[in-house]
């Protein structure tokens, strides 16, 4: 499993996060990109424990998700199975499980400031951090996607699924934009990955 994980996480990391692996019997499958989330975690009839993560994440998102579904698991095994999977619960486990890990043997410099920032009340995905999921993204391997904010006003631009928009006003921190076929009007995060299709004149 250790020459797994180097493959995958920071070399500093790889110690730790094997002790978490074998000290709560996980069993991990690295599987191929799915994209509507990053990983999962789910406890198996025979009680075991099993967590996913893309395969294609940088190596600092790939860290950050794997602690995040440890901490499910830890949090319904202290507290219950009722409690909320993003409750005060998993946020307090995920925030006590991170913090050995932000430290600059681990993550770079840069991303320390807004990885602190961010676990003083983690959310359910890194994704909804705008300034920590762009931050992220300088890691990942180059791609022909786009983020919202940074696509002209009036642009039209096409979403994994193949769906088509185009870009509207800027509602507090969200975009509007309208679905092309259908004419209805959706909310998009700042930093949703969107492939560019036809610029703003």
């Amino acid at each position: 499993m250790k020459h797994i994980l180097e493959k995958y996480i920071p070399t500093h990391a790889v110690e730790p996060v094997f002790g978490l692996i074998e000290a709560n019997h996980i069993h991990l499958k690295i599987v191929n990109e799915r994209k509507t989330r990053h990983g999962d975690y789910r406890r198996k009839p025979d009680g075991s424990h099993q967590i996913t993560v893309n395969a294609n994440l940088n190596k600092y998102r790939f860290l950050i998700t794997l602690i995040h579904e440890i901490a499910h698991l830890l949090a319904f095994e202290s507290f219950g199975r009722h409690i909320k999977p993003h409750g005060l619960e998993w946020k307090k486990t995920f925030q006590r499980l991170m913090l050995p890990f932000i430290r600059p043997e681990i993550f770079p410099v840069q991303l320390l400031p807004l990885i602190a920032r961010h676990f003083k009340n983690p959310k359910a995905s890194s994704d909804t951090d705008a300034h920590l999921s762009v931050a992220l993204k300088q890691f990942d391997e180059e791609n022909d996607k786009n983020y919202i904010f940074e696509v002209p006003h009036g642009s039209i631009f096409r979403i994994y699924n193949g769906r088509i928009f185009r870009k509207g006003e800027q509602r507090i921190k969200r975009f509007e934009c309208v679905e092309v076929k259908t004419g209805r009007v959706y909310l998009f995060q700042p930093n949703a990955e969107v492939e560019l299709l036809k610029a703003a004149n």
